[in-house]
């Protein structure tokens, strides 16, 4: 159901004008494979949907890991990403409901997308299928193949923000030239608005030597994006592994960790929000001390 809200009077008949407000479209890329793009997608969801926001969740990776985490099935047929960007049908009639929020599923038949889409305007199509559904949420949230492929590109064509995750190692840093080059290609020639919203660091470990060494570079690197490193960083957990076995995100998997609260932190970041004041937990038992007898 579209989100209305009512502006100024139309000039034309005095009746109040209604607007419908078109949801923020943000796309988790990094064409590196391993730098977490799945779970910082995932987890992103899960803090916007316990925000009250309304989240779509696209899969654009053949792979289909961000509906395994998000608790969707996409192996067991029905409709897919790949019929909705072939336009067999409209990505509405694709949508699956989770606990989480909304999920666009895939598998790996998308991957035959990079060779059957040669239509002109291929690289618009998802915008076109979004734009269909737009006013129904407040997010939506794209995670795309570890590549610069058409699927990457129909995603940056149709996105307000892209957010840059990756890990603290040397091999991490390769391919961002690549990728400047990509998004400044796609500014120029498709979209205009797009925005780098910032670089996550994940897998963090403050205690080595090579993460201070890969975070200064990563600086320079978002500098040259025109965008900032995130100051919330991700560290590694075992929460974080577990949670996509059971279709959830780790704040709904466990909502009192570390990485919870990590995810939390950047989801506000992110908006560009006051992160929430959190209540200071009791130390120990809290058991009552006992009147000491002068």
């Amino acid at each position: 159901m579209c989100k209305l809200q009512f502006s100024l009077l139309d000039s034309a008949c005095g009746k109040p004008h209604i607007v419908c407000e078109m949801a923020r479209i943000i796309t988790i890329t990094n064409q590196k494979g391993g730098v977490g793009k799945t779970t910082v997608c995932a987890s992103i969801c899960g803090c916007l949907s316990e925000m009250g926001k309304s989240v779509l969740a696209i899969d654009l990776d053949p792979q289909g890991n961000l509906s395994f985490s998000l608790g969707v099935d996409a192996t067991s047929g029905g409709y897919t990403m790949y019929n909705a960007l072939k336009q067999t049908v409209g990505i509405y009639d694709i949508i699956q409901h989770t606990e989480i929020c909304d999920v666009a599923p895939a598998n790996i038949t998308l991957s035959a997308c990079e060779l059957e889409l040669t239509s002109v305007g291929r690289e618009h199509i998802l915008k076109e299928q979004i734009d269909t559904v737009a006013a129904d949420y407040d997010y939506i949230l794209i995670d795309t193949p570890p590549a610069l492929s058409v699927l990457t590109i129909n995603a940056y064509v149709a996105s307000d923000w892209l957010i840059i995750p990756m890990i603290p190692e040397i091999l991490s840093l390769q391919g961002f030239a690549q990728l400047q080059e990509t998004i400044y290609a796609i500014k120029k020639y498709y979209n205009k608005m797009l925005e780098v919203r910032g670089i996550v660091l994940n897998q963090y470990n403050p205690r080595l030597i090579l993460t201070k060494e890969v975070e200064e570079l990563a600086n320079i690197i978002a500098e040259q994006l025109d965008t900032d490193v995130f100051q919330q960083k991700i560290t590694s957990s075992v929460a974080i592994a577990e949670a996509p076995a059971h279709g959830k995100t780790v704040s709904n998997y466990a909502p009192r960790s570390k990485s919870s609260m990590e995810f939390s932190d950047l989801t506000y970041e992110i908006l560009g929000l006051e992160r929430p004041k959190r209540k200071s937990s009791k130390k120990g038992r809290g058991r009552v001390k006992k009147d000491v007898k002068a």
